[in-house]
């Protein structure tokens, strides 16, 4: 088992219950030298290397093999899982897998930031109901 670390739509526990079949225990932490962009046309992000960047998350804590299975089809091709150091709020840092987005899709970025409470008002319900049937992956 190894932790997750997720900066876009897994962030809420209902979209992490439906895709993982679990929610892991959990806590905020901050990814350094990444940033997170809005991928064009779409609801959710994708992070990539920038170390100027800083990206708020939360790392989900011993995550199973079959949650992983899961989160891998949802994810996709468009990413990798990367290990990462991630930042806790009690000072220390943590290993994380990450899901990064493969260089092959830099293209499909935006240049603006991917704002989280922007998609809790504005985006989640239609990234639900366009995403709707994940759950059963």
């Amino acid at each position: 088992m190894s932790n997750l670390f997720a900066y876009g739509t897994l962030m809420c526990e209902d979209i992490m219950q439906e895709v993982a079949a679990c929610l892991p225990p959990h806590e905020p932490g901050t990814l350094k030298r990444y940033s997170r962009r809005c991928v064009q046309g779409e609801n959710f992000p994708a992070i990539m290397p920038d170390q100027a960047g800083r990206v708020a998350g939360v790392v989900y804590k011993n995550v199973s093999d079959s949650a992983w299975e899961r989160l891998d089809r949802f994810e996709g091709d468009f990413y990798a899982r990367r290990l990462v150091q991630v930042d806790l709020a009690d000072g220390t840092t943590s290993s994380a897998d990450a899901y990064v987005v493969k260089p092959k899709f830099l293209n499909r970025l935006a240049p603006i930031e991917w704002d989280f409470e922007d998609f809790l008002q504005n985006g989640k319900a239609n990234f639900q109901k366009r995403y709707r049937g994940y759950w059963t992956l």
